[in-house]
């Protein structure tokens, strides 16, 4: 999740001015967290506060419910922080009801869902409950849920050949050609015409910053596809400590510290919701 949080951050400056490069400034002058970001922490913050996922009986309607209040309630505090404008109205409207979209919103914001997850079941139902609110469409599901089970899968060891597989049979075809999409890739909000595309940058990638810098030279929604690509980076190597320092300084009192709340609770690849662990990892390495 942190790593999704650098990504938006870093690719924020390049979303509308796309470089095409992997030599570039990672956070130059008027870099910015965007509702990547406002809405990856809204969604922490409805499954931490979801009691039911303390208990073997987790309750998805609870889990639905408070991703609706906290992705409202994130969302006003920060209104003018880059949402789409269905989402906008979604977020002010007093009656909020799914509006069908298959926008990379929904893909953009689960990176929690997978330490809250038991297992990869888990993860796909918790997946659906925090995306239905908003993106009730198939491709839009499918989007999120791609994304949270590859986290999952980096989280829970699994190598990128295994992470490909997996994600090739049940979710997209990911046989991009770097260079062609170097050169032809462009701006797409959908699920998509831009989630296959941020995974294969995890995929083809030798590091976090080489997965960061690697989104960055495709160009397109680059916040989105950094925030995507990075929240799997940031679990399959771990995040450098240079790089969270940097981004950290772009956030606001309240974002760093419920940025700061997922580092203490998360425990490597130990369940966070096991009650029995103790701060023996540390995320940033």
């Amino acid at each position: 999740m942190i790593g999704a949080i650098i990504g938006d951050i870093a690719g924020s400056s390049y979303e509308f001015h796309n470089k095409r490069d992997k030599n570039v400034e990672l956070f130059p002058k008027g870099s910015k967290f965007t509702d990547d970001t406002v809405m990856t922490l809204a969604i922490f913050k409805a499954l931490k506060e979801s009691k039911s996922l303390k208990t073997k009986n987790v309750d998805m309607n609870e889990v639905y419910q408070n991703a609706v209040k906290f992705m409202r309630e994130y969302g006003r505090n920060y209104i003018n922080c880059g949402f789409g404008g269905m989402f906008k109205k979604w977020v002010l409207s007093e009656t909020p009801i799914p509006y069908g979209s298959f926008g990379n919103g929904s893909a953009m914001r689960v990176s929690a869902v997978p330490y809250f997850a038991r297992n990869l079941e888990e993860v796909k139902k918790l997946s659906y409950a925090v995306t239905t609110p908003t993106h009730n469409s198939d491709e839009g599901i499918l989007g999120a849920e791609a994304v949270a089970v590859a986290v999952y899968l980096a989280k829970t060891g699994k190598n990128k050949q295994e992470i490909k597989e997996y994600l090739q049979e049940n979710y997209y075809n990911l046989d991009f050609d770097y260079e062609i999409l170097k050169e032809e890739n462009k701006f797409n909000a959908t699920c998509q015409g831009s989630v296959p595309q941020a995974l294969y940058c995890f995929l083809i990638s030798d590091g976090f910053e080489d997965c960061l810098r690697t989104t960055i030279s495709i160009g397109g929604d680059t916040d989105t596809l950094c925030a995507i690509s990075c929240a799997i980076a940031g679990e399959y190597y771990k995040v450098p400590n240079n790089l969270w320092k940097e981004a950290g300084l772009f956030l606001d009192e309240d974002l760093y510290n419920d940025a700061n709340d997922f580092l203490l609770r998360q425990n490597g690849f130990v369940d966070y919701r096991n009650r029995d662990w103790q701060i023996e990892y540390d995320l940033i390495e």
